[in-house]
């Protein structure tokens, strides 16, 4: 029981049918991965006549052998078998020199052709003779050699890809021994002919199965003079007799099939051809997998300076393939088909064609060593782990996704050869049988509860290459640098110049120069920057400002470049790096705020993190942010850091069209009524820290303007009055100084220098304007609304909103301005008279000099200016009963009077369209210029990139300033035919 038998009683039988010397020694069996199968096929050997008594004298003097032996009997019934027929093979396990010395691929050859009694020197080596006996002398030391392999590979004395490597030379040297077999079969009257063999698959990648088909391609050229037909027909001959020889069956057993499908045509295509003809089908008529498989091609056996020439002819198609239309997709769609058709009771045993099996290993690994090989020759590696450690080290591959997915693989790939030693079968199947998953969990060393291990490690390292392989394979990037020509993906000086000249960089010195300070020097680094530059420099041009966008790049790249993720991030996630690459070419806005929190830039991976946060979210961060300093400085300089990672995230998804003018208007207003909610609790902070140890009064800021209005844009102030209500029984004078003292320093903390963008608070607005307290108490406003109020102050207050402050304080304000702002009356005619007299002057006076009224968004004709007091109109006259006339916000407004019959649907269409339009302007210009202008621009790139901004393809700028006019003319009409009446 202790040594693992899982049939005591029976092989108890077993073992008593030993010679007595033996039984000892039986401890090894431990090591078995099946040791009642051990045991058994111990029984037979040793009974052999010739053989059993040295074989018993031999295990019990020598451990390692016993070991060697017992573990192998236990592990292979195929092997075990051998060894029944060819008992004298058991001194290949004994030999000393066995785990120490790896045969060499030119031992292994001459071996196998001298014991077909071929000359392993000769130019053309030919066996001794053709017949059935030379055939079956091949088999026979093949397997001794596979035995000796075997051995080693279940001691775990060669690792797996190693074992591989050999099984592969193992099979060069069996094809090497086939065609000499093969040559001495041929007719003497034959024409002379050359023929190489080329390895394809896992044989040309050296890293075969123990049972596997072997994958060729047989090139044939003449020999000596002969006609091409003649040699073609010899070159059948002999590929034809190569595949017999290794696919038939004989007492000794069979190789491995020899399959040649992979030739042009498939199976219906010519066996042989010569370089020319497969140079010609390559060049015209070759599928995306075609070249895919011959990513692993390697000359094997036959004429190799022939091989060498088909390698030479077929390697520069092979690195050009990723150029192809579709490549990418073609490449992915297969992997997706082989899913497909795996049948459904096998999909979650497979392990080779599964979902996270070999296959989403190979796959992967080879797509990437397609579109990077290109420019990048320390990729072009047949074996896939060689090809993964390349990948790896270029940067191609995270070190850590590296090493992962190479764990897996090797995992698997014992796996699956322990599985197909063990009956000598091709399969890729996990068994179902518990005794037989078992045994193999202890070939792999799992000897506490094997099932259970072996069960938890496979589906550990299955997910882990799920996980991998979708990331690397499904990579976005990919298809990007597959569209790009070969010759441009090599940032030479002279490639980079033609690139982006071609591309329409201006100033392609200065770019030179940013591409050649990111990819200097042979870091991983710069690796990585090589592989993104190419695709990047192209995603630059598709936006407005190439040259800017890549001095930003570098910019930031030169902050973040030494930090773990950010590369990784470019790199992995595709829609980040192109994200960030049309951002920082159409936004200087955004390039600013960048500039000052790189680290931002992670979130353009995450549509999630593109989102604007609700004001209760960043409200809470920045009062939780003012409160961590004491210091008031400190407490406001973290909310406007706070502020300026929110405008960024606000500033991108607009520029990348995520989110719509109406609601980067409610963004922005949120934004900045939690910036003056966090100032207000550093102004408090201040201002007690002067000698006032509390404040006697309670505060309140009301937004107005476009800020009450939740309509702000990028340039905005924040438009303000402030109230207080001084405490009961606090002194009136020192309430008012304190609550003055508090909106000073509030407005003084949140514009000081500061790395941070200033936030303008302006309190133009209250009663008086600039001659009036900055501050005022409520009973101050309602004195002053009921005796001074004029109508165009009634209409300033539609904007108001009480946004921060003292909760009740702020209630009781809105129900003062409510009265104001809707009166139960409307308006009376002196009062239209009056808004259409200053309407007027506006007009007139406002406009800048020599400013187009057709182009500026604020005063001109069917802008801004005109669409709100067309509305604020309305709602002065009817809000008293049109509820939905109550809103500070124009677009509800306008929707509520269409609604109530007091604007046609047409009419109030065409106004929201002309205000959304002249918004989405403003704020376009102030994203392209990092400064905010009311006139749209007359620079022509200006103006293209603003166009661009609003959805204009290249060149439509003339057409954006079309529709402009065109939509702001019709604005107009209405305006004169409703507020001009």
């Amino acid at each position: 029981m202790r040594w693992g038998f899982a049939e005591p009683e029976t092989a108890l039988r077993r073992i008593a049918e030993l010679p007595a010397a033996l039984v000892p020694a039986l401890d090894a069996t431990g090591a078995a991965a099946d040791p009642d199968q051990a045991v058994a096929f111990l029984a037979d050997l040793v009974h052999d006549e010739r053989e059993g008594p040295a074989l018993v004298a031999a295990l019990v003097d020598d451990e390692t052998l016993r070991r060697r032996l017992l573990r192998l009997l236990g592990a292979s019934t195929g092997l075990a078998e051998h060894l029944i027929r060819h008992p004298e093979h058991w001194r290949d396990l004994a030999d000393p020199h066995l785990s120490s010395t790896r045969p060499t691929t030119r031992a292994l050859r001459a071996d196998l052709l001298s014991t077909v009694g071929a000359d392993p020197e000769a130019e053309v080596p030919v066996a001794a003779d053709g017949g059935p006996g030379t055939a079956d002398a091949m088999r026979v030391a093949y397997h001794r050699l596979l035995l000796r392999l075997a051995v080693r590979d279940l001691g775990n004395e060669v690792r797996v890809d190693d074992a591989a490597a050999e099984l592969a030379d193992l099979a060069a040297a069996a094809l090497e021994a086939s065609l000499a077999v093969a040559r001495a079969r041929l007719p003497r009257n034959a024409t002379p002919c050359r023929l190489a063999i080329i390895g394809m698959g896992k044989t040309g990648g050296r890293e075969l199965n123990y049972v596997s088909d072997v994958d060729v391609l047989f090139v044939a050229e003449p020999a000596e003079q002969a006609g091409e037909g003649d040699a073609t027909r010899t070159a059948t001959q002999l590929a034809a007799q190569v595949i017999r020889i290794c696919s038939e069956h004989s007492g000794e057993g069979t190789l491995w099939p020899v399959d040649a499908g992979l030739r042009p045509e498939g199976k219906a295509g010519p066996l042989v051809r010569s370089v020319a003809s497969y140079d010609a089908y390559y060049q015209r008529w070759a599928k995306t997998w075609e070249f895919q498989a011959l990513l692993k091609a390697r000359a094997v056996a036959g004429d190799h300076e022939l091989g060498a020439r088909f390698l030479e002819a077929i390697d520069p198609l092979v690195w050009r393939a990723a150029e192809r239309d579709g490549f990418v997709a073609d490449v992915q769609a297969m992997r997706r088909r082989v899913v497909d058709h795996i049948p459904a009771a096998q999909l979650d045993r497979q392990l080779k064609l599964g979902p996270g099996g070999l296959r989403d290993v190979e796959f992967a690994v080879q797509l990437l060593q397609l579109v990077h090989g290109r420019s990048d020759p320390s990729l072009r590696r047949s074996s896939t782990l060689r090809a993964l450690d390349a990948l790896t080290a270029g940067g191609y591959v995270g070190r850590d996704d590296g090493a992962a997915l190479a764990e897996a693989y090797r995992f698997l790939r014992t796996l699956e050869h322990r599985i197909q030693l063990s009956r000598m079968r091709r399969t890729h199947l996990l068994p179902e049988d518990e005794q037989d998953l078992r045994a193999l969990g202890r070939s792999l060393g799992l000897w506490a509860e094997p099932v259970k291990e072996l069960t938890r490690e496979w589906k550990k390292h299955v997910r882990e290459v799920r996980r991998l392989h979708e990331k690397l394979f499904y990579r976005p990037l990919l298809a990007a640098v597959a569209r790009i020509p070969t010759a441009e993906t090599r940032l030479t000086p002279d490639a980079a110049r033609a690139r982006l000249t071609a591309l329409g960089y201006t100033d392609s010195a200065a770019a030179l120069r940013h591409i050649e300070a990111l990819v200097a020097g042979v870091s991983r680094r710069a690796s990585i920057q090589r592989t993104l530059l190419p695709v990047m420099l192209e995603w630059f041009a598709d936006a407005p400002d190439p040259d800017g966008g890549l001095l930003a790049f570098r910019q930031v790249s030169e902050e973040l470049g030494s930090t773990p993720w950010y590369l990784r991030l470019l790199r992995d996630e595709g829609v980040t790096a192109e994200r960030m690459a049309r951002v920082l070419a159409s936004s200087k806005f955004v390039v600013d705020l960048l500039r000052r929190a790189p680290e931002a830039v992670a979130m353009f991976g995450d549509d999630r993190e593109l989102r604007p946060r609700t004001r209760e979210q960043v409200e809470t961060e920045m009062l939780a942010a003012a409160g961590r300093y004491d210091d008031p400085a400190s407490a406001a300089a973290a909310v406007r850091a706070i502020r300026r990672r929110e405008l960024l995230r606000v500033a991108a998804a607009d520029v990348l069209g995520m989110i719509d003018v109406d609601t980067v208007g409610e963004a922005l207003t949120d934004i900045a009524a939690a910036t003056l909610s966090g100032g207000v609790v550093a102004a408090v902070r201040s201002v007690a820290a002067q000698g006032r140890s509390t404040i006697p009064t309670r505060l309140a800021v009301v937004a107005m303007g476009r800020f009450g209005g939740h309509e702000m844009s990028y340039g905005s102030d924040a438009d303000v009055i402030f109230v207080h209500e001084p405490y009961d029984g606090a002194d009136e004078k020192e309430a008012a100084d304190a609550a003055t003292a508090v909106v000073t320093e509030l407005r003084r903390l949140l514009a000081a220098p500061a790395p941070d963008p200033p936030v303008g608070v302006d309190a133009d607005l209250r009663p008086e304007g600039r001659q009036g307290p900055l501050v005022r108490t409520l009973a101050s406003y309602t004195s002053y609304y009921a005796r001074w109020s004029h109508v165009w102050e009634a209409q300033a207050l539609l904007r108001a909103d009480a946004v921060c402050g003292d909760p009740g304080l702020r209630e009781r304000f809105m129900e003062l301005v409510d009265g104001l702002r809707w009166p139960d009356s409307g308006l009376t005619p002196d009062d239209e008279r009056e808004i259409r007299r200053i309407k007027a002057r506006v007009d007139a006076e406002r406009l800048p000099r020599g400013a187009d009224p057709t182009t500026h968004t604020k005063l001109g004709r069917g802008g801004l200016a005109d669409v709100e007091w067309t509305v604020q109109l309305l709602q002065l006259r009817h809000g008293a009963e049109v509820p939905g006339l109550r809103t500070t916000r124009t677009v509800r407004a306008l929707e509520a009077a269409a609604d109530a019959g007091l604007l046609s649907r047409e009419d109030a269409d065409d106004l929201l369209a002309a205000w959304r339009l002249a918004t989405r302007a403003r704020n376009a210009m102030m994203l392209v210029r990092d400064r905010a202008s009311d006139s749209l621009p007359r620079d022509p790139r200006d103006l293209a990139a603003v166009s661009r901004l609003l959805g204009y393809e290249p060149l439509e700028s003339g057409l954006f300033l079309e529709d402009y006019r065109r939509i702001t003319r019709h604005a107009r009409s209405v305006v004169e035919r409703v507020f001009w009446e």
